[in-house]
């Protein structure tokens, strides 16, 4: 079974979140990072490409398989203060209700519970999940 959190090289739990750094202009992490950028590099690193896209456009995404069921370890997590997809926050399934994020909360890399993401407004709503494989 593959452990995510074990299999992650050292400097991705030293990346520093950029809310400046976006998946269009920070292609890899580069010690800083916003959400999506962090979450693309975890998965590249794994072996999967997302294409460089904002929340929004990741959401619509036709070349990912939306609204995943049951979530497995590294689908794309959604989380939004509302059904909108535009400024959602991104993170990566573990499995087992645990997700990986970068967010400015934290600062660092961070592996929460989805009942975490759920008690804070800006990440009350869990959209969903994208697979890309």
């Amino acid at each position: 079974m593959l452990d995510i959190a074990a299999d992650l090289p050292a400097h991705f739990w030293d990346v520093v979140y950029d809310g400046t750094s976006t998946p269009l202009n920070t292609p890899d992490l580069a010690g800083r990072a916003n959400c999506q950028v962090f979450a693309y590099a975890v998965l590249k690193h794994f072996g999967r490409v997302v294409p460089p896209l904002r929340s929004s456009e990741l959401w619509t995404d036709p070349t990912g398989i939306s609204a995943v069921a049951p979530l497995e370890s590294l689908d794309l997590l959604l989380f939004a203060p509302t059904t909108d997809p535009f400024g959602a926050h991104v993170a990566v399934s573990l499995g087992e209700d645990r997700a990986l994020h970068l967010a400015k909360q934290v600062g660092r890399p961070a592996i929460w519970t989805l009942a975490q993401f759920a008690a804070l407004p800006e990440y009350r709503v869990l959209l969903g999940g994208r697979r890309y494989l």
